[in-house]
């Protein structure tokens, strides 16, 4: 019999008098409203990239029908994926206490015996095993890529992309399942069953799977556990958020890449994700005599110096940028001349229409990028010559780099070499 009781699949194993209805419910009505937040944003995050414009920016091509929801993404207000993105990331970080501890609290159903007792038992099973795989999968994916560390074989857009959906489709099946009989639960004044319980309410407590039947001495209450979860979630938080707040706040930002003060000094001393060494650029690359800005259009190609550009009108815009990876900076003044007036120098003096635009790197994603017409169209959105006064530091995309109001940071491509403007 003791030796029955070390197996996981025995009740008796599982001796913390902390797991029960109550303490799992309310974790789980907060993941309720978490993953929910969650999964939006991610959506939205993957709308933003306009997977829909041009092959060139769909880094999950099969998508199919999952794809349906997808539409142009604004420019308009200005700081819309700073927020969106930050709200993803930050909100990730903080859950990450909730979710290992709601799956602490109801591992013992995880080795119940036998696996399905019936038809509708095994798919909850099915269901609980996709919830769990999919989502430490999930935030296990998401963490690497927000440090800028990721190891899983694969782009990282298509495998959180597809296992959002399966992780999101079980989350939705194990709520449907499980969150009327949470909401009850957590309704009720205790824990445990008390002279003001009804005796049904009481049986139900007694009977859950997840109270031990020989639990061990009580070190700390159900209310201390959640607690303990909420004070780590928020420490989280706290070291996390001020990456996309910026300013004095992203010296808090401890667990983020970017969460320290704005690298060197100067106007280019803000946040960069890809230098020039990384990407593959060298000074002959960028060397006034060697390079040009090619622009093809509708009358054909024109080719540019820099000091043909400078010669153009030129715009200054006030904006932020914002990364996948939940940190943005805050708003530098750039200058340069608008997109919409390089496209009219080709034949597009009406409304301007998409751009395909190509950059210098050798190394990295998104060396191509596609921007809508109304992100052209927009007098914010620049080839940018200088930022905050000087010029574009080798970093930053000298000699020249695209910047528009609310897009994700790859695409607003540095070391530009080539514009096309036309249909995509």
């Amino acid at each position: 019999m003791r030796d029955h009781l070390r197996l996981p699949t025995s009740p008796g194993f599982w001796r913390s008098p902390l797991r029960g209805p109550w303490l799992t419910s309310v974790l789980g009505l907060v993941l309720l409203v978490g993953v929910t937040v969650l999964f939006v944003t991610g959506l939205v995050s993957y709308a933003a990239y306009n997977p829909g414009l041009s092959p060139v920016n769909d880094t999950t091509p099969d998508k199919g029908v999952l794809g349906f929801y997808l539409f142009a993404w604004p420019t308009d207000p200005v700081w819309l994926y700073r927020l969106t993105q930050g709200v993803h990331v930050t909100l990730g970080v903080t859950l990450i206490p909730v979710l290992l501890a709601k799956l602490w609290s109801v591992v013992p159903r995880l080795f119940t015996l036998p696996p399905a007792r019936s038809v509708a038992h095994a798919l909850e099973r099915v269901s609980l095993l996709l919830l769990v795989g999919g989502g430490l999968f999930e935030f296990t994916t998401g963490v690497l890529n927000v440090q800028l560390d990721y190891v899983f074989p694969g782009s990282f857009y298509p495998l959180h992309f597809y296992g959002a959906w399966v992780f999101f489709a079980a989350f939705v099946a194990h709520a449907a399942l499980k969150a009327p009989a949470a909401v009850r639960t957590v309704r009720r004044h205790s824990a445990e069953a008390t002279e003001t319980t009804r005796p049904a309410e009481a049986a139900e407590l007694v009977e859950d799977d997840l109270v031990s039947p020989r639990p061990a001495p009580p070190t700390v209450s159900r209310r201390g556990a959640l607690g303990m979860v909420g004070g780590a979630s928020l420490l989280l938080f706290l070291t996390t958020v001020g990456q996309s707040l910026g300013g004095p706040f992203r010296r808090t930002a401890l667990l983020a890449p970017h969460g320290t003060a704005d690298p060197g000094g100067g106007p280019n001393g803000f946040q960069i994700n890809k230098t020039a060494g990384y990407a593959g650029i060298t000074p002959a690359d960028t060397h006034a005599d060697a390079w040009r800005l090619v622009v093809g259009g509708r009358t054909g190609t024109v080719r540019l110096t820099r000091a043909d550009l400078l010669g153009l009108p030129l715009h200054s815009s006030s904006l932020p940028i914002a990364c996948v990876e939940g940190w943005s900076t805050a708003d530098q003044w750039w200058r340069g001349v608008r997109l919409r007036d390089l496209a009219a120098l080709v034949g597009h003096d009406g409304d301007p229409p998409d751009v395909l635009v190509e950059s210098l790197q050798r190394h990295g994603a998104f060396r191509r990028a596609a921007l809508r017409a109304n992100q052209v169209a927009d007098p914010r959105s620049l080839l940018a010559l200088q930022v905050n006064g000087e010029d574009l530091s080798p970093d930053h995309g000298y000699p020249a780099r695209i910047i528009v109001p609310a897009a994700p940071g790859v695409l607003n491509t540095k070391w530009v070499a080539r514009l096309t403007f036309g249909d995509l």
